[in-house]
């Protein structure tokens, strides 16, 4: 007879596509991983397939110089970078202590980190990180076994916002909100620097930096095409630096150029006069709304006095002396009399 050995690291592996080999013997050397667990079962399966037998678990001995496994990232910050790995073997039952190596690969320096854990899985915060660094983590347990390791750039500063540029006579003026405004992790002390290309000529030129949230540049061609960035100044050895604002400039004093620099001046006019246009309608509208409301009182007062004082007897209008004003006996004419040939109608 011939038996087969099957094996697996999981119940679905060993029932759907496990390992085998085959001996007529009744002991068989296996070569398996040593940082693994396995499930073992026995059949006949020749000179027929017969049923198979229970299986078995073995757990090989960790190797204590195996390297943690499946080192990655998670997620970066400005600042921070969260990193995450397996242990060497499945499911230790004791705490492993890890040795955590950064290296600054712009700086060039080093700082280590140590922790301990049981769990199969492992997950590490680091911080005091830099904007726009460049590190080298590596993990491995505390007994200097095999490394793993990854390499982590950070996020960098946010680009400034509003960048616009303004024509002068001579110059032209760049503006931009301050980046501090958005980013907690920018000094203003620190700084921006501006670049510009000279898009006829295909030529880049560093125009210099500044810690205000302006700059004046000079000595502008005609038809030339331009593109200015601003940005977060580089902190060492040019790269240590913010995210670009990238500003199109065309052909200085003629073409879209000068187009875009009078829209940019009408936009800035147009914020002011606009309110004031409108504050003046508003003024005018309410004026009116009181002259009207004064004149409908007036015609009201006007119409209420010379009803009082029309007889529709006499068919006229009534009023009193100045010297009468004011008394109440007087104010209808006085009866004389009465003539005989006039009838008199009682109502």
């Amino acid at each position: 007879q011939v038996y087969g050995i099957f094996y697996a690291t999981s119940f679905l592996d060993l029932y759907r596509s496990p390992k085998s080999l085959t001996t007529s013997l009744h002991n068989k050397t296996v070569i398996v991983r040593r940082d693994e667990q396995y499930l073992f079962l026995v059949r006949v399966v020749v000179p027929y397939l017969g049923p198979s037998s229970d299986y078995v678990v073995v757990r090989m001995i960790p190797d204590n110089r195996l390297p943690p496994r499946h080192l990655h990232v998670v997620r970066t910050g400005k600042t921070s970078a969260v990193i995450k790995w397996e242990s060497p073997y499945d499911s230790p039952d004791q705490d492993l202590l890890y040795a955590i190596a950064v290296k600054d690969l712009i700086r060039k320096s080093d700082r280590s980190y140590k922790i301990r854990s049981r769990n199969s899985t492992v997950e590490y915060t680091l911080n005091k990180l830099e904007p726009g660094g460049k590190y080298h983590v590596i993990v491995q347990l505390g007994n200097m076994s095999k490394d793993s390791s990854i390499k982590i750039t950070t996020v960098s500063l946010s680009a400034p916002d509003a960048l616009k540029i303004i024509t002068e006579n001579d110059h032209v003026l760049l503006f931009w909100k301050s980046l501090a405004l958005k980013e907690k992790h920018f000094n203003e002390s620190r700084g921006y620097e501006i670049h510009m290309l000279d898009g006829a000529m295909n030529i880049s030129a560093y125009l210099g930096n500044t810690t205000d949230t302006f700059f004046k540049i000079s000595n502008l061609k005609l038809g030339h095409n331009y593109t200015f960035t601003v940005q977060a100044r580089c902190l060492f050895g040019s790269q240590l630096c913010g995210e670009p604002a990238v500003l199109l400039y065309d052909e200085l004093g003629s073409g879209a150029g000068a187009s875009s620099a009078r829209a940019a001046r009408s936009t800035d006019v147009a914020a002011v006069v606009v309110p004031i246009l409108f504050l003046i309608l508003l003024s005018l509208a309410v004026g009116f709304a009181v002259l009207y409301t004064k004149h409908r009182r007036l015609r009201s007062s006007f119409t209420a006095f010379a009803n009082s004082h029309y007889s529709s007897r006499l068919g006229s209008a009534i009023f009193s002396s100045g010297d009468d004003l004011g008394e109440d006996d007087e104010d209808a004419p006085m009866i004389t009399g009465f003539s005989d040939d006039v009838p008199m109608v009682i109502a």
